[in-house]
């Protein structure tokens, strides 16, 4: 650490609120809902070696990439960058995680010399391919899913190229939202290289450099000494996906992580499914990064949030698994690869840490993508993320309608969907009995339908947890399944999790979306919350009482009826 404690901690706070101007200057000038709506993005800012010292407070399941990434620009353009300059990539094989998010690397220059990088990355609303949204479960080789972008120059000294920018805007289904959005994403990184030029101006380049090194050096030490306390050993978990969608069999994820005793963990994915033909598969890049996020959440909250953490974790996944395919594997949906990342890595760090890890929550977020045209022709893309619940915690209940903890999203407003795109809400509500039961209950799951106004659509659905529940903790019972049907009139049908079909006019989709698991044994729970729950409509009063042994009549709980029917299910669960 610098020999002055005071001005070190005014640079990290410094560089903390740096970035998160970066980030809101995204929101402030995106076009596309995804972005700033659904807040699918993420801002970072590098040294000049391209390790990342500063988050801000968006998607932290895509900066773990960054690594790869910036490897793969610096090994193209290193030496070969000027001012106002820009590079952008989306190739999952070069270092990215599926086409839909697009990385922008903008080098920063003080004295005529490389001092750091302002990173933006967007999911975009369309990358071209198959399917409207670029996002589609089912494609067999990434060249189905849309146009790839090694790393390359689309600023030249603060000009976007024409040729590449004219290649982007020609494949894909809403030019000038994706052009915009990249836009927006240069303008956001400008912002970034202003603010640490004033920094410069006040430290010195040299200084900021030393307090740039302090910051990865002080976040390693912090993360190792934590590390350090926790118990040696090997710890395995096992989770699944239900299936790639394109057959039937479950795909195990499997995780040993050894706690050394050095303050070193090794994250081992040996023994997780071959790579699938489906696009769920996960690139190395993408499961490194939920690997570090999962131990990120496990530490103490003042870490900083840089790649020094990132050094303790070392993570290994076997070639051509579904967590390192080979080429030309399809990646689109990874994100629900890196979400039961996570829960496979909760699993087994809370074999370590018991007390701080929650249980499973919905699975990460449902996508919902339905692609047609308006009236006069003009295209739309609703690419709608539902966020559900988390799972029941060590000392409360799950929460629901919160983001998956991989990410900062936001559910998009019905009404921004209804006023921009062909398609009524027609419910948007809990889900009743979905939270698992515990002492702590698991969060709900949402419920959303869509009513299509359009003549057709193409619907692209990724959804999982129909068939795995979400896991409970220390007694704590499984949370709901997950389901989806499309109807017309009063009759409606079930549909796979993971399907792309074509939507006609009236007819309407629902997703209900699995509930958290729970935390604790469930006769353990306060009556008296379980009565909470009833009459908020969470639980019933049949579910209070098979599953809480919680007796409850005229919306109070029969105290007499609740000692004798949890006396009697203690000894059945016995």
């Amino acid at each position: 650490m610098p020999e002055d404690p005071i001005t070190f901690a005014v640079v990290k706070n410094a560089m903390d609120a740096i970035v998160d101007e970066v980030a809101y200057t995204v929101i402030r000038t995106a076009r596309s809902e995804i972005v700033k709506d659904v807040m699918d993005y993420s801002a970072a800012i590098c040294d000049a070696k391209g390790e990342m010292v500063a988050q801000a407070k968006t998607i932290a399941q895509h900066l773990g990439a960054i690594p790869e990434a910036m490897a793969a620009v610096q090994a193209r353009w290193g030496g070969q960058l000027a001012p106002g300059d820009a590079v952008v990539m989306n190739d999952p094989y070069s270092g990215g995680m599926h086409l839909p998010d697009i990385f922008m690397f903008y080098p920063v220059f003080e004295g005529g010399e490389l001092l750091a990088w302002t990173v933006v990355i967007c999911h975009h609303t369309d990358m071209g391919g198959r399917v409207p949204g670029s996002n589609a479960a089912d494609s067999t080789e990434i060249y189905q899913e849309g146009i790839r972008i090694p790393p390359l120059k689309l600023y030249r000294a603060g000009v976007m190229d024409d040729t590449l920018s004219a290649m982007i805007g020609l494949n894909v289904r809403v030019p000038e939202i994706v052009l915009g959005d990249l836009r927006a994403q240069y303008a956001a990184c400008q912002v970034g290289a202003r603010e640490l030029g004033a920094l410069v101006h006040r430290y010195g380049v040299e200084g900021m450099r030393g307090h740039l090194a302090g910051l990865l050096d002080y976040a390693e030490r912090m993360a190792r000494a934590e590390i350090a306390t926790w118990p040696v050993g090997i710890y395995r978990f096992t989770d699944h996906i239900d299936s790639d969608g394109l057959s039937e069999e479950p795909v195990p994820l499997t995780v040993a992580i050894t706690v050394v005793g050095d303050g070193t963990l090794k994250v081992d994915w040996a023994g997780s499914s071959p790579q699938v033909r489906a696009a769920i598969n996960s690139t190395l890049s993408f499961t490194k990064s939920n690997s570090f996020l999962s131990v990120r959440c496990a530490l103490r909250g003042d870490i900083p949030n840089n790649a020094g953490v990132f050094r303790c974790i070392e993570v290994t996944a076997p070639e051509g698994c579904v967590l390192n395919p080979i080429s030309p594997a399809p990646v689109a949906a990874r994100a629900l690869t890196g979400y039961r990342v996570m829960d496979t890595m909760f699993g087994a760090l809370a074999q370590i840490v018991p007390d701080i890890i929650p249980a499973a929550g919905e699975g990460g977020n449902t996508v919902v993508c339905l692609g047609g045209r308006h009236p006069d022709n003009r295209p739309f893309i609703i690419v709608d993320m539902i966020s559900g619940c988390w799972g029941g915690r060590p000392d409360q209940d799950g929460i629901e309608a919160i983001t998956n903890p991989s990410q900062n999203l936001s559910n998009t407003p019905i009404e921004v969907l209804e006023r921009q795109h062909p398609v009524r809400i027609e419910e948007y509500a809990l889900v009743p009995d979905s939270g698992g039961p515990g002492r702590f209950r698991g969060g709900m799951g949402l419920a959303r339908s869509y009513r299509l106004l359009a003549e057709d659509a193409v619907l692209q659905l990724r959804a999982d947890r129909l068939r795995f529940a979400p896991y409970g903790l220390d007694g704590g019972e499984p949370g709901g399944v997950a389901a989806n049907w499309l109807g017309e009139g009063n009759a409606r049908e079930a549909i796979p999790g993971k399907v792309t079909m074509r939507m006609q006019r009236g007819q309407l989709l629902t997703h209900h979306q699995a509930g958290g698991g729970g935390h604790g044994p469930a006769l353990a729970r306060d009556p008296a919350a379980v009565a909470l729950d009833v009459w908020n409509g969470k639980v019933s009063v049949d579910a209070a009482r098979r599953r809480y042994g919680v007796v409850i009549e005229n919306g109070r709980v029969n105290s007499i009826e609740t000692a004798r029917l949890r006396g009697q299910q203690q000894g059945e669960r016995a």
